[in-house]
């Protein structure tokens, strides 16, 4: 088995037992595998504008805003800019600051048709630390993947 569907396995199995309503979760350094080996796999950042532009961007991703910043109010065109930019038939991993907007972005795309989404866990920034700064315990920046300043 390859190491891409050991992860799939892995992120299936995750899915399972926390009762997800889509296909699984990846933690960074496997969402970032998956991208590197799956000519199918696409990540699809959900932060706001805002976040892209201040905190940064993984190359390569789709950005499509959840909810739009500065109210903070749903996007009412996801679903639509979602359909636009990825196949349904893709392994879509989705990703926000720390994974609960991603884990609502996959749940409505596992309901349209998406039959591989995927939350990252720990999201960009992960949690905060003990003086309340995110992006150094746990997250895609701190696992040391490929991101730029936006």
């Amino acid at each position: 088995m390859s190491e891409a569907a050991s992860i799939l396995d892995t992120a299936r199995a995750r899915g399972a037992a926390q009762g997800l309503p889509y296909a699984g979760a990846v933690t960074p350094a496997e969402a970032q595998l998956l991208l590197s080996t799956l000519p199918n796999a696409r990540l699809v950042d959900v932060r706001t504008h805002a976040e892209w532009s201040f905190v940064g961007v993984i190359p390569g991703a789709e950005l499509i805003e959840w909810k739009r910043y500065p109210a903070m109010t749903p996007n009412p065109d996801f679903l639509k800019q979602l359909k636009a930019a990825v196949d349904p038939e893709s392994v879509v991993l989705f990703l926000c600051r720390s994974g609960a907007r991603s884990h609502d972005a996959a749940q409505l795309a596992a309901a349209h048709g998406y039959a591989t989404a995927l939350n990252v866990l720990e999201g960009f920034e992960g949690d905060k630390d003990a003086v309340e700064h995110r992006g150094r315990l746990n997250g895609w920046k701190a696992a040391g993947l490929p991101w730029v300043q936006g």
